[in-house]
């Protein structure tokens, strides 16, 4: 009963979210007829199966056919991964084998998109440098645990991010090691915490867009959890980059034109 209640709070939120005006970008669906293979486990905390039920029903009302894995060996299917458009992860503090490692990667290099948020993408496999070359980044620390921070657009005429304004997060803010050759599209600014005094001032980039090989990973660092969802600008961020991510197949065959 908690379990549906949290989920039916969760769904209440993000309703909102959805409901509340943000300018206008990025309005063309990109999802009509994408193949999305959603893969979601690893640590319980970041609520993996939570956001997947928040997220599913959004791709598949864009035109997406979604299929689930809950197992990493889906990276493995040659076959499956090849025929894939776009790959969205939620795993935290997992392991992957070297086999599962090579399919995706090479899934992505080979064209495929890749999207995801928080620790689901930048802090799944921890010991695979290769992974987090891909991926761009990795994250090591959020001092104070959930703090009130900002969010400031730094790429305003992207599509990911037009029209958005410096918008508000109470939730965990990631000290990370960063790819210096990402795309940044919004960063934070940290404050003092007694834990680590000498990061006050860091400024650490929160979205980035990237290229591996052929295809296009997209990261956002934001939302803990399902119910961070339910910050407007947070949702939208996650939805165009996942629309951009998905458009990454035929970006490259119109590279090759």
């Amino acid at each position: 009963m908690k379990r549906i209640q949290h989920t039916l709070r969760i769904l209440l939120a993000v309703a909102v979210a959805a409901c509340v005006s943000l300018p206008a970008a990025a309005q063309q669906s990109g999802l009509k007829g994408k193949k999305i293979l959603f893969v979601y486990g690893g640590w319980d905390g970041h609520e993996p199966r939570q956001c997947m039920e928040l997220l599913k029903p959004w791709l598949e009302s864009e035109g997406a056919s979604v299929r689930l894995s809950q197992s990493l060996d889906v990276y493995t299917d040659k076959e499956l991964m090849q025929g894939t458009d776009l790959i969205i992860q939620t795993w935290t503090m997992g392991s992957i084998t070297p086999e599962q490692e090579r399919g995706l990667l090479d899934a992505v290099r080979g064209g495929a998109g890749l999207a995801g948020w928080h620790g689901g993408l930048c802090d799944a496999f921890r010991s695979n440098t290769d992974y987090q070359f891909m991926v761009g980044g990795q994250w090591v620390a959020h001092p104070g645990g959930s703090v009130d921070y900002d969010v400031d657009i730094k790429d305003k005429r992207d599509p990911v991010t037009r029209g958005l304004k410096r918008f508000h997060m109470k939730s965990e803010q990631y000290y990370m090691l960063v790819d210096p050759g990402v795309h940044v599209l919004a960063t934070t600014t940290f404050r003092s915490h007694p834990e680590a005094p000498w990061i006050e001032g860091t400024v650490m980039p929160v979205v980035w867009k990237k290229s591996f090989g052929k295809g296009r990973v997209f990261y956002s660092s934001l939302c803990h959890s399902a119910s961070d969802f339910a910050v407007p600008e947070a949702l939208e961020i996650m939805k165009r980059g996942i629309r951009w991510a998905a458009a990454s197949r035929q970006a490259s065959a119109g590279a090759k034109k």
